[in-house]
């Protein structure tokens, strides 16, 4: 059986993604710097040689920056973060597959050999986990459901993975290298590449604590 890597993504609307982000740089902005990681996460898991999948947080989209020849589309379900990766881990193990990835659209700094190492990791392990450094995780992996996973909490903290492995008590787990999503206008100015989104007043303040 096949394995499969599911991307959550938010479709990329004006005012609706990188909110966060926008109350700094603004709507625009914020819109532009999403569609680019977006353009850098289907590259990468293009590359891969697994099954792909896109869940939209609201609407299917076609001849968008998601290839229809690369990607199944799906629409993420209603609920919780924790209820929706539920409902799309169930979706792809009742499709078949083996086992199953699901990754964030806001990692500038994901590679293809991150996908590789984590389907490695779960011939011999229940779970892998890419730690994020604001205490969440950009990427989980499963070689079978586990329900416990998603267990109510706090979401979108910085105790979501810690809180994750006490639910996960017993099973075995593995973990890949700990990397920083982009949420934030600090976080965006680690990253050279997306300095041109960032004004300029603000890239010169920044600038002084890099």
């Amino acid at each position: 059986m096949e394995n499969l890597v599911i991307v959550f993504a938010k479709n990329p609307e004006l005012g609706k993604c990188k909110t966060r982000l926008a109350k700094s740089i603004g709507d625009e902005n914020a819109l532009e710097v999403y569609k680019t990681l977006i353009r850098h996460t289907a590259k990468t898991i293009g590359n891969t040689s697994v099954s792909r999948a896109v869940f939209y947080s609201e609407e299917l989209q076609n001849r968008d920056l998601w290839d229809d020849a690369l990607f199944q589309k799906q629409v993420q379900s209603k609920g919780h973060l924790g209820e929706k990766m539920q409902a799309a881990f169930a979706w792809g193990f009742a499709q078949g597959y083996a086992k199953i990835c699901i990754v964030g659209s806001d990692l500038p700094m994901l590679e293809t050999s991150d996908i590789v190492k984590a389907f490695q990791h779960l011939e011999h392990k229940d779970l892998v986990f890419g730690p994020a450094n604001d205490g969440g995780y950009y990427l989980m992996g499963m070689s079978g459901f586990h329900k416990n996973a998603f267990l109510k909490k706090a979401w979108s903290t910085e105790t979501v993975l810690q809180k994750t492995l006490e639910d996960l008590e017993g099973l075995s787990l593995a973990f890949l290298e700990t990397k920083t999503d982009i949420d934030t206008l600090e976080d965006l100015a680690k990253h050279p590449e997306y300095h041109r989104y960032i004004p300029a007043h603000m890239l010169r303040h920044l600038s002084k604590d890099l």
